[in-house]
């Protein structure tokens, strides 16, 4: 029996959408669904704002968005581009020669809304610098931030405002004959944003970029993401995402690819499953699982590992996962390979062991995808 089996009860269809390229990542077309965050640094500072770009690549991150503002701001952004490890977007409000000055300076996408960058003239030439520089385009309807006239038809914020909204910015640039766009139409609150979500899937073909924006602090604003995008991307909505949190954005992409991992979309790095601990355990779980994620932090080959805290569940959690921990007596455990029983540890010398084990496991699995590097 694997170890890891596939399960056709765990399967997510997802909607079928056009692609487009990011720089070098697919967006859409049944491409992995792409994990984003967004820099909070003053974007003329070059080095913090590459080195904070740098340490949400290292965790994960395919794509990063940049605000642009002013001239300050592209003019830096041309340097960025070269330094940065990923794709860059440009986030542009209102100006419309800042979205010019963008393309011009390397950025692989521009987020814009082009109703709102001026007149079909101004529109035009929005489009053709992301012609000549292949850039794509995300349409970026935000509740917090419609139309006039839609919320005098609407009232207030509402899904048939957003969607509307989306889909008069899809309906300019395919006017203007261009289609490398991506669309989200965010909101704080969940039940809003979703019901939009929905809505839009139903009504194009662009690939989706899914967000709760203004989410809250890193607690709240998980939990709410969680929701929020965890059904939506369950509906087989999505093709990218940013989680949005008052927290570094390090915090983004982590929670990003847990939502994704814990629904199976995607993978990447160790998957921790572990006991919430009570008086049965062998040894301090919480704390054990809290250094196994600091240590195992680098490992980004996808594999899965149990750490419980005695018998009851631990022998079936480790039958399921490539390396497992159950928690015994007389101060050790008992290691777990493959779902087999491997071998007693003590609990003192665990946590060493168990990197080695998974760093092993990681090195093994990373040679049987590429045997030819094995050689």
């Amino acid at each position: 029996m694997s170890h890891n089996p596939v399960r056709p009860w765990r399967n997510i269809d997802r909607r079928e959408s056009r692609q487009i390229m990011v720089g070098n990542v697919p967006v859409g077309g049944g491409a992995p669904i792409s994990v984003q965050t967004m820099t909070n640094t003053d974007t003329s500072d070059v080095a913090a704002t590459v080195a904070q770009i740098q340490r949400a690549a290292d965790v994960g991150a395919d794509i990063v968005r940049v605000s642009t503002p002013d001239q300050a701001a592209t003019k830096a952004l041309k340097e960025i581009v070269r330094e940065s490890p990923v794709p860059i977007v440009a986030d542009i409000h209102f100006h419309y020669k800042r979205a010019i000055e963008a393309a011009e300076a390397g950025a692989a996408c521009l987020r814009i809304n082009p109703g709102n960058i001026g007149d079909s003239k101004r529109v035009a030439e929005v489009v053709q610098a992301a012609k000549d520089h292949g850039c794509s385009i995300r349409i970026g309807v935000n509740a917090g931030s419609l139309e006039k006239h839609l919320l005098e038809k609407y009232g207030e914020p509402c899904p048939d405002a957003m969607l509307e909204s989306g889909l008069d910015h899809i309906r300019i640039l395919q006017d203007h004959d261009f289609h490398e766009f991506k669309i989200s139409v965010k909101a704080s609150d969940v039940f809003m944003a979703a019901a939009a979500y929905q809505q839009l899937a139903e009504a194009t073909d662009a690939p989706i970029h899914l967000g709760i924006t203004e989410a809250g602090g890193l607690m709240s604003g998980t939990i709410k993401s969680a929701i929020g995008l965890g059904n939506l991307l369950w509906m087989g909505i999505g093709d990218t995402l940013r989680v949005s949190l008052s927290a570094d954005p390090v915090e983004e992409v982590k929670v990003g690819f847990e939502i994704l991992k814990s629904l199976g979309l995607r993978h990447r790095g160790v998957n921790i499953i572990s006991c919430p601990s009570c008086a049965r355990q062998g040894f301090d779980v919480i704390k054990t699982v809290e250094v196994l994620e600091e240590r195992l932090e680098h490992i980004k080959t996808p594999m899965s590992l149990s750490i419980i805290g005695c018998v009851v569940n631990g022998p079936g959690e480790a039958l399921l996962t490539d390396v497992g921990f159950t928690g015994g007596g007389a101060g050790s455990g008992m290691v777990y390979m493959a779902g087999a029983q491997s071998h007693k540890m003590s609990n003192d010398q665990m946590v060493d062991h168990i990197v080695e084990l998974v760093e092993k496991r990681a090195a093994e699995i990373e040679a049987e995808a590429t045997p030819d590097a094995a050689e």
